[in-house]
C-alpha cells in the first residue's frame, strides 16, 4: 500500500491538471464579478449545469476593454490550475472577449452611460462656438492627412484666421493621455474654438477619442470644443462630450468658418445698403436743416425784435391817442364840474352858516342857563371847571364870570367841614 499526504496528493493532481490544459477557451456566463483593491479580478464562469471558479490578475486585466457585469456571456482563454492549501482549482483567465458583441462596443456603451449619468452630455453646459473666429487650436497629428484637409479648407474659405497646430498622438495606447495633454495646451492659448481630431480609421484606431481620460479634458476645458474624428458614420465618445460634432475634419472648418465669397458678396450688399442709408440719412437731415432754418428765420432774435418794435409802436400809439382822448373827455368835464363845485360850495357855506347860527343860539342858550349870580364865579384849574375843595395850597387857577376870568393862587386853605 502506497500512502501519500494531502499536500502530495494536491500536488499530483495540480501536475496532473496544469500538465493536460495548459491553455482552454471556455464559454460562459459571468456570475459574481469583484474588483479587488489589488487589481486582480476575480468571478465565476457557469452554464445551465455547472460552475467554475476563476480569477484574473491584474496585469492581465489592464488588456481588458470593458468592465465584466453579471450575466454578460463571454469566451475565456486561460489555463487551469490549482490553488494547493485548499486542494480547489480554478481557472486562471489571460483573455476575456464577449461572446457574440464585441469588446469594444461594450466598452463604448458602459463608459457613454456612465458619463451621460454624470452629466457630460448635458445640452445647457455646451458653449457656444463664437460666430465670428480670429484664432483656432488644432489638437491632430501634424503628419496627418486631416490637418492638411483643415488647412486647405482654410485657406479656401478663410485665410485671415491664426491658427494653432498643438501635434498629438492619434492612435495606439499613448494617443489618450497624449490627446488629453494636448488638449490642456491647446486651451491655455486662448483660442476662440478647439478642434480635436483625425481621419477615418478602424474602431481600434479611432479609440483613443473613446477614453474617459479624453472625455474628461473635453469636459473641463473652457475654449469651445469641435469633434471631428473619422467619417461622419463614426460615432465617438468625444462627440458626445464636446460642444459641436463635425463628421469630418474638413467639414469642422466648413462648419466654423464663413466663406470669404460669400462675405465678399455680403460686405457689398452692405455697402449699397450703407450707401442707400447714407443718401435717406443726408436727405432726411437736408430736410430737417432747411426747416431748422426757417424756424429760426421765424424765432430769430432780429425778427423777435422787429416784431416787438412794431408792437411797442403799436402800443404807443395806442396809449398817446388814449390819453388823447382822456384829456379830451376831462376837459370837457370841467365847466360842466365847475359848475357843480361852484354849487357845492354855496351849499355847503349856507348849510355851515346855518350851523354857525345855531352854535351861537345854542351857545347863547347855555350862558343864560348857566349865568353866574351876582357875587359868585365858576373855578377854573387847567382849563376845567372844578370844586373849590380840589384846589390845593399854591395851585394858580381861574375865577370866571360871563364878563370877567381873574388868575388867582391858593395862599392857605380851611375845611369848613
Amino acid at each position: 500500500m502506497n500512502i501519500i499526504t494531502v499536500s502530495e496528493l494536491n500536488e499530483k493532481i495540480k501536475n496532473l491538471l496544469e500538465s493536460h490544459f495548459i491553455e482552454v477557451y471556455v464559454e460562459g456566463e459571468i456570475s459574481r464579478p469583484t474588483y479587488h483593491t489589488s487589481g486582480h479580478l476575480y468571478f465565476s464562469l457557469k452554464d445551465e449545469l455547472s460552475v467554475i471558479r476563476a480569477v484574473m490578475f491584474r496585469s492581465y486585466v489592464r488588456g481588458l476593454d470593458f468592465k465584466l457585469e453579471d450575466g454578460l456571456k463571454v469566451i475565456v482563454s486561460g489555463k487551469i490550475g490549482v490553488y494547493k492549501p485548499r486542494g480547489e482549482y480554478q481557472l486562471y483567465a489571460t483573455k476575456i472577449h464577449l461572446s457574440g458583441t464585441g469588446s469594444l462596443a461594450l466598452a463604448f456603451e458602459q463608459l457613454k452611460k456612465r458619463l451621460e449619468a454624470k452629466g457630460y452630455f448635458k445640452k445647457e453646459r455646451k458653449k457656444e462656438i463664437p460666430k465670428y473666429i480670429d484664432t483656432i487650436a488644432i489638437v491632430t497629428s501634424r503628419t496627418g492627412a486631416a490637418l492638411q484637409d483643415m488647412l486647405r479648407v482654410v485657406n479656401n474659405r478663410w485665410p485671415l484666421v491664426k491658427i494653432y497646430i498643438i501635434n498629438s498622438l492619434v492612435q495606439g495606447k499613448e494617443a489618450a493621455k497624449d490627446i488629453a495633454d494636448s488638449i490642456k495646451i491647446a486651451d491655455s492659448l486662448g483660442a476662440d474654438v478647439m478642434i480635436i481630431g483625425r481621419g477615418g480609421g478602424s474602431l481600434e484606431d479611432l479609440w483613443c477619442f473613446n477614453e474617459e481620460i479624453v472625455a474628461d479634458a473635453i469636459y473641463r476645458a473652457k475654449t469651445p470644443i469641435v469633434s471631428a474624428v473619422g467619417h461622419e458614420i463614426d460615432y465617438l465618445i468625444s462627440d458626445f462630450v464636446a460642444d459641436l460634432r463635425a463628421p469630418t475634419p474638413s467639414a469642422a472648418m466648413e462648419m466654423i468658418l464663413p466663406d470669404k465669397y460669400e462675405a465678399l458678396l455680403n460686405i457689398d450688399a452692405l455697402e449699397e445698403s450703407l450707401k442707400n442709408s447714407f443718401k435717406k440719412i443726408n436727405m432726411h437731415k437736408f430736410e430737417l436743416l432747411s426747416h431748422m432754418y426757417k424756424s429760426f428765420e421765424q424765432l430769430s432774435p432780429k425778427r423777435k425784435l422787429k416784431f416787438y418794435e412794431n408792437d411797442i409802436k403799436n402800443l404807443l400809439s395806442s396809449l398817446q391817442n388814449s390819453f388823447t382822448f382822456y384829456i379830451q373827455k376831462q376837459e370837457s368835464q370841467i365847466p360842466r364840474l365847475k359848475d357843480s363845485l361852484s354849487q357845492t360850495m354855496k351849499n355847503l357855506i349856507f348849510h355851515k352858516s346855518k350851523d354857525i347860527e345855531h352854535l351861537k343860539e345854542k351857545i347863547e342858550n347855555i350862558y343864560r342857563s348857566k349865568e353866574i349870580k351876582k357875587g359868585f364865579a365858576q373855578v377854573v384849574k387847567n382849563k376845567k371847571v372844578v370844586d373849590l375843595k380840589d384846589i390845593e395850597i399854591d395851585d394858580i387857577f381861574e375865577l370866571q364870570t360871563k364878563d370877567v376870568v381873574i388868575e388867582a393862587k391858593a395862599l392857605s386853605k380851611k375845611n369848613l367841614s
